[in-house]
């Protein structure tokens, strides 16, 4: 079922009509699992456990076998993300003290290669 396309940190987007744009099957699978990694426990008020928060270790030493068991933990919860094959994972440190992810993962209902990058950066 389709769901508004909301890229985490970005405003609401509009379609070609008008319209708020819709977003389903991998792109809606991305979207879920970008926002379930950058929310902080607590700040989603009907669910106070949802959330990586991988915001919590910006400016922090980089402690990669932490940030993806956090990651991988987070990830298994979204119904998109197939448990076979398993997710791979990179984790590694920017110059300016942000963490920097490349996610490649399954996906569910197709079986298709997804890949997610993004930095969580220093504020």
């Amino acid at each position: 079922m389709p769901d508004l396309s909301h890229q985490y940190g970005a405003d609401l987007t509009l379609a070609a009509g008008g319209d708020a744009a819709m977003a389903d099957g991998t792109l809606l699978g991305q979207q879920r699992v970008l926002r379930r990694l950058l929310t902080n426990p607590g700040d989603y008020l009907w669910n106070p456990a949802y959330g990586a928060g991988l915001g919590q270790f910006v400016g922090q030493p980089v402690r990669p076998a932490r940030i993806r068991s956090v990651i991988r933990s987070q990830i298994f919860q979204e119904q998109s993300v197939a448990r076979t094959p398993e997710p791979v994972i990179d984790v590694a440190s920017g110059t300016d003290g942000s963490v920097d992810v490349s996610i490649r993962y399954a996906d569910a209902a197709t079986g298709a290669t997804q890949a997610l990058t993004f930095s969580v950066g220093a504020v």
